[in-house]
């Protein structure tokens, strides 16, 4: 198998955070810009099902395995949303698509909320071809509780606003070791790091 993975992401906080994590493996993560491959469409109500279409529709324009993640943040008092939508949250409440600006509409859409529950959720997919009749799929999930505003300042995405009881801190607040330790990116990188073991490598 070649040793080139093509990142259906352009994203470069996915990217570093899945190269630390694939380093064991000695793959190289490729992003799919940097190949000139366009976005793929996203037009499914579920991470699986977009994370498939991207890691396709990747190796299709590639020739190469690709990897691909979606991932979103599921409010308990939201029954699940904004979900897949979650990197275009902003945009339903007026503001420019941004993080700063989905974690601004998320604590204004929740002022009210006393449930703050939510968790963060990653589907990993990896495909040998655009065919592959067996993808690799990983699932991990981070629960915990929206802050009532942002504290600490790593990470990306939702990180300032997603409290971890067990570990007293937001996600913004942890170095980046301990949040791929936590994070719902770093457990399905890990299952993917097995199962790419298991049956790839």
């Amino acid at each position: 198998m070649t040793r080139r993975l093509v990142l259906a992401s352009n994203n470069r906080g996915k990217l570093e955070e899945l190269q630390q994590l694939f380093a064991p493996l000695g793959l190289e993560l490729v992003r799919q810009a940097e190949l000139g491959i366009p976005e793929a469409e996203e037009p499914f109500r579920t991470f699986l099902e977009n994370a498939l279409a991207k890691a396709r529709h990747a190796a299709a324009a590639s020739g190469l395995p690709a990897i691909a993640d979606d991932a979103g943040l599921c409010v308990e008092a939201f029954g699940g949303q904004p979900g897949v939508d979650t990197a275009y949250y902003a945009t339903r409440f007026g503001y420019p698509k941004g993080d700063a600006h989905n974690v601004r509409a998320l604590l204004e859409q929740m002022a009210g909320v006393q449930d703050r529950r939510a968790a963060l959720v990653s589907t990993l997919v990896a495909v040998r071809t655009a065919d592959d009749p067996e993808p690799l799929v990983a699932v991990g999930r981070a629960a915990g509780e929206i802050t009532r505003a942002p504290v600490g300042d790593g990470g990306f995405g939702f990180d300032p606003v997603m409290f971890l009881p067990q570990l007293g801190k937001t996600f913004a607040q942890l170095p980046p070791e301990e949040k791929n330790a936590h994070s719902h990116r770093g457990q399905a990188a890990r299952q993917m790091v097995r199962l790419l073991r298991e049956r790839w490598l």
